[in-house]
This record gives structure tokens, sequence and C-alpha cells, in this order.
């Protein structure tokens, strides 16, 4: 039996939206499967060697992406879009795989149609407008002009226009190619795919009159491979160990003020900068690489420290160990809700961090029990998600099955 051709696309403005298919890509077999990935430059450390093959497509820069979030203005213009699509296509017309499964490449969903490839798009249950939300206003100018409760009230009164104009650019993609107009909702065209899948789980993220085409994939953990760092195996065990990392969509420069304001506390801290600069002083107590085994981060930490995003607050839960979310962007108020939503950790905001309110967070949560056993709750969900499993099932849904996972 021929093997079945499967294209990964990553949109590489962070590391999660690489993560995350790597990780599914590795669930399935290269013996029942031909594998494919496609990104933009500058991951090839992660990739494993001969399991699959790798294909260079452009992706605007993490900054462009992370100031366009700051400013609350639309990520793409319909020209970098169209850009996109073309380069989409000249990939799929030379692979011609049995399914492209997207992560956060919504160009996917116009140039994947035009050449009537199955689409699998993966958001965060959060983005679907199947998930109610309550919206915080997130660290942008709104929030930095007004006391937070009349900036959450002005920001949620306008939320909706704001998600309708972010869906200008990509509607008009969309009549370009002659493909129908969806709502102008952001969160319904990111869920625009034959297949869309939720790495998430149905328990922190309710959902109401799901589409059949529409399943929760489970949690999807991902640690970079990277070498241990020296002081790895000789941490001291003496002291409650704390799990700090703001990812490469956190707030880098808030990391120099964590640290001195977690000092002087009776921790020890294992600290990843995510790729981003190492701070000029780091105190006697913290442990600082560039990289870190996340998962196993998590699971030797009592306490995770982090921007709020999913990945990082899936590895803690996965761990059962509760997550300080320091909140900038909506996606991180998004996911927070989530983990507030079961009891598994507390939200700070990242453009009002004060050192106080830090250090009292950290103190209360290692000796919290409530939290600690909602986190130790959410990691016996998590084992209940067969990740790999569902991925076929959706791989079947589209008529890209094999056999099995490996």
């Amino acid at each position: 039996m021929a093997r079945k051709k499967i294209l990964f696309v990553a949109e590489a403005v962070t590391l999660a939206h690489v993560g995350r298919p790597l990780a599914l890509a590795r669930m399935l077999s290269p013996v029942e499967y031909e594998l494919h990935f496609a990104c933009a430059g500058g991951y090839s450390q992660f990739f494993p060697t001969g399991s699959m093959q790798y294909w260079p497509l452009h992706s605007i820069s993490s900054a462009q992406f992370l100031g366009a979030l700051a400013a609350g203005k639309p990520v793409y213009d319909v020209a970098t879009l169209q850009t996109y699509v073309a380069e989409d296509r000249r990939l799929l017309e030379r692979l011609r795989p049995d399914a492209v499964i997207g992560d956060f490449r919504l160009s996917l969903a116009v140039s994947a149609r035009l050449l009537a490839l199955p689409y699998i798009g993966l958001i965060n249950a959060y983005w679907s407008p199947y998930v109610a939300q309550q919206y915080t206003v997130p660290a942008i100018a709104l929030a930095r002009l007004l006391p937070i409760a009349l900036a959450n009230r002005l920001f949620r009164a306008v939320r909706p226009l704001a998600f309708a104009l972010h869906s200008v650019p990509l509607n008009q993609l969309r009549r370009r190619y002659r493909l129908p107009t969806l709502p102008y909702d952001l969160r319904s065209l990111y869920a625009d795919a034959d297949q869309v899948l939720y790495p998430d789980v149905a328990e922190m993220f309710t959902t109401t009159s799901l589409p059949a085409n529409h399943a929760y994939l489970g949690p999807v953990t991902w640690s970079p491979p990277t070498p241990e760092p020296l002081w790895w195996h000789g941490l001291p065990q003496d002291l409650p160990l704390v799990y700090v990392t703001l990812g490469s969509s956190g707030q880098g420069e808030l990391l120099p003020l964590i640290l001195q304001a977690l000092a002087s506390l009776p921790i020890r801290l294992m600290v990843a900068t995510a790729g981003q600069a190492m701070p000029d002083a780091i105190p006697d107590n913290a442990f600082v690489a560039q990289y870190l085994p996340g998962e196993r981060a998590a699971q030797r930490a009592q306490l995770v420290i982090c921007n709020g995003g999913s990945p990082s607050t899936q590895q803690a839960l996965a761990a059962g160990v509760p997550v300080l979310g320091i909140a900038g962007n909506l996606d991180q108020y998004l996911n927070m809700q989530g983990v507030l939503a079961v009891g598994a950790g507390r939200c700070l905001r990242s453009d009002r961090l004060q050192a106080s309110a830090l250090r009292e967070s950290v103190m209360q949560m290692l000796v919290h029990p409530g939290i600690r056993a909602a986190a130790a709750q959410m990691a016996k969900v998590f084992q209940h998600y067969d990740v790999a499993q569902r991925l076929l099932a959706a791989l079947d849904r589209v008529g890209a099955r094999v056999v099995s996972a490996r």
C-alpha cells in the first residue's frame, strides 16, 4: 500500500505554531506516512533528521506579528495574504499531499481549497466561535490610558467591531479567489477548514452546538530538542523549584524584573529565555538557559510561571503543576480563562506587573492546597485524551488515514 502524503504547515510567528505540528508529525509513522513540513527558516535545530522533508515557506517576522498584536491592528494585509497563497499553491501543486495540516497559516483556507486538497486546521478552542468567552482587555494602549475596569468595559463593547475589522483582509482575499465570504468575525475565519482540531481539552473550554467537523484533539505538548544545561542534574533539592519561561511570544523585557523580584524568596528558579537575550544580572537562586526541556522542567517544578499561553500552561497541567500566567496579548488572556475556570492557576497583567504582587502570588500558590489539587486533577483529565488516535481519526475523516500511529 502506498504511503499517504501529509504536509504540515506552520506559520512561524511564534515557536508554539511550529512546535505543535512538529509534535503531531512525530505521532505518525514515517513507514506508513510520507511526512513533509513547511515553515519559515530559523527552526532547523528543532527538526528530527530523516523522518520528514522540510520545505521553506515565508512568514512575516515574529516582531511584526507581536507588534501588530500590541497595537491591536490586523496582523495581515491583503497583499501579504496573496503572497502567502501564491507560495502555498506552488508547494501544494508540487507535493499534491493527501492532507494538509496547518497551524495558523490562514492562507491555507484559500490555497488548499483552490487545489481541492483536504485541509485540517489547528486552532485553540478559545478562538472557536462555539466557545463562549468573557474578554479581558489585553496590554494595548486602551489598558495603559484607563483604569482596567473601565478599559475592560470599553474593550468588550468594541470587540465585535475589532474582530470584524481584523476579518476584512481575509474576506477580501476570499472574494478575489471567488470563495464565499465568511461572517465578519475573526473566529469564523480562524475556524474555516474541512476539519478543525482544537489542541485543548473540553473540560477547560466548553462548546455549544459544535459542528461535526470540529473536534477536541487534546493537549499537544512539545519541548525543543535541546541538550540539558550543565546545571540540570546538580540542582539543589532543599527549596521549592519554580520553572520560569516567558516563551517566544512573552514579554522578554519582564524577565529581569521577575528574577529580581523573586531573588529574595526561599525558592530556586529554573529559567528558559526561549531564545531571547540573557538577563544582565542573574540572582543566586536562579539557573538560566536559552532553552530547557519544558515538559521535564514542569515535572520537576512545584510552580510554573509563564506568559499564560497554551504551550507552557499545558506542560504545567500535564505534570499536575499550578500555573502563574503573566499575560499580555489576547490569546494569553483567553487561554488563562480556561486555567482559572478549573482553579489550577492565577493570572497577573504583564502591563501592570509589580514585584510585591508577584512575590505574594508565588508564595501563596506554593502552599495553596486547592490550586495544587486542581492542577493534579487536570493532569488526570489530560491523560484521557489519546492525541495520536484523535489525529488519525481526523485523517480518516478526510480520507488520508493509513493504519496506525507510532
